[in-house]
């Protein structure tokens, strides 16, 4: 994983919990890394397993919690540093859309070996979306977190369900349905 995953993730603990939880989860969590992250090293996906891991135990709140509360804060850094991705979609359902074939193409450019999941998007019409999600890292609570956050940042009224089409998470369904009349106007 790229280390800006590891980075923002810290920055997030630091924020929601205090410094001396996040000096906790690092310094009592075995890491290769030692828990030295650079925003374009990468490190083993191992490492944010322990980290969440831990963070879990420290704060007593379910790991899924946890990745999907990080997800949504993830959104927001990308709303921050990256806005020209947002300000070209018109709605959440352009942006969910483009992930595959436009964001992600981006984040190749800065991260080459980024090893990122996989989203196979379907549109039956403008209300209902469908997008599969799949990856062998089962992120799939942090990718609900950044939906949330996308939802959110472009005030629509859209509800989501999320289905595990593979038992272990590797493969994940969300269906999203908007209401008419919802976002900016």
């Amino acid at each position: 994983m790229k280390g800006v995953i590891f980075t923002e993730f810290l920055e997030m603990v630091e924020n929601k919990f205090g410094f001396l939880v996040a000096d906790k989860i690092v310094s009592e969590t075995t890491l290769p890394s030692n828990g030295v992250y650079t925003a374009v090293g990468t490190y083993s996906h191992g490492e944010m397993v322990s980290l969440v891991t831990a963070l879990s135990k420290e704060v007593d709140m379910s790991i899924p919690q946890l990745l999907k509360a990080y997800g949504d804060h993830m959104f927001g850094q990308f709303v921050k540093y990256y806005p020209h991705f947002m300000e070209e979609a018109k709605d959440a359902y352009e942006f969910l859309a483009g992930i595959e074939n436009y964001i992600h193409v981006e984040v190749r450019k800065l991260y080459p070996d980024a090893e990122l999941p996989h989203f196979k998007i379907e549109q039956p019409d403008e209300h209902q979306l469908i997008m599969l999600y799949h990856s062998e890292r089962k992120m799939a609570d942090f990718a609900e977190g950044l939906i949330e956050g996308c939802i959110r940042y472009y005030e629509e009224d859209i509800k989501f369900e999320r289905v595990n089409v593979e038992a272990d998470g590797t493969i994940v369904q969300f269906s999203f349905m908007r209401h008419a009349g919802s976002g900016r106007a």
